[in-house]
């Protein structure tokens, strides 16, 4: 199993706190640019979380 195979395990694993990490992440971008580009971090999250949920495995 390799470096990669790995990481997408442990993603797919804790999805739920990865998911948590993202917001938070979003949030304190938000804060920091006092809400100025609120839309693309918005966009980039459901992009993170869409490639998130696209790793997890099939059951």
């Amino acid at each position: 199993m390799g470096f990669l195979d790995k990481a997408k395990s442990l993603l797919s694993q804790n999805a739920d706190k990865v998911e948590q990490v993202i917001d938070k992440a979003g949030d304190i971008v938000d804060e920091k640019t006092q809400g100025k580009y609120s839309q693309h971090v918005d966009k980039a999250q459901e992009a993170a979380k869409n490639a998130l949920n696209k790793e997890e495995p099939q059951q």
